[in-house]
């Protein structure tokens, strides 16, 4: 690894660790900090978190950024969800456009492997998708590369403070699937 890139990989090493320091700090004041669970291996994606958690990996919630017209906005979905492009647009009036790496963190204030809708930057909207509500429990990220938190739906939506729910993913519908 060149210099470069060993300085890449500390600068990044050292925002997941801010990250989840916020996210911790959040589930302090609200009274929640146990909810954390820190693994040893990384839950980056949906396939790892899901080995990690012993879980399927249509419950991990995964956070999707994207950009917004006046900010950042982020869909919480089930794994095996994707986002529908055109109902997307029909919900947002533009087209589905993806944060870049780079963008993430400074604008979310999560970097990628991390990002979770608590504690954000003010601003950033936050939408749960339909897909979730599948399930008793899901699983999202708090903020680092090898972290997860267990919540019912209700509990999701009153500790991220979602703008609301949204139907805008496809892939996870029986009648998707075949």
């Amino acid at each position: 690894m060149d210099y470069t890139n060993e300085r890449r990989a500390s600068r990044r090493k050292h925002d997941l660790k801010m990250s989840i320091e916020r996210v911790r700090k959040y589930f302090e004041e609200i009274g929640i900090a146990d909810k954390i669970m820190e693994l040893p291996e990384s839950s980056a994606t949906v396939e790892l978190a899901a080995q990690a958690l012993g879980c399927t990996p249509e419950r991990i919630a995964k956070t999707i950024s994207f950009y917004g017209e006046d900010g950042v906005i982020l869909i919480v979905a089930a794994g095996d969800a994707k986002i529908d492009n055109k109902r997307f647009k029909e919900h947002f009036g533009l087209k589905a456009k993806m944060l870049s790496f780079e963008d993430a963190e400074k604008l979310i204030g999560h970097a990628v492997g991390g990002v979770c809708p608590f504690a954000v930057n003010n601003g950033v909207k936050i939408y749960l998708d339909k897909s979730l509500k599948r399930f008793e429990t899901v699983f999202p990220a708090c903020g680092s590369s090898n972290s997860a938190a267990e919540f019912t739906c209700a509990e999701l939506e009153q500790y991220a403070k979602p703008v609301g729910w949204v139907d805008v993913c496809k892939g996870w519908r029986d009648e998707e699937k075949a």
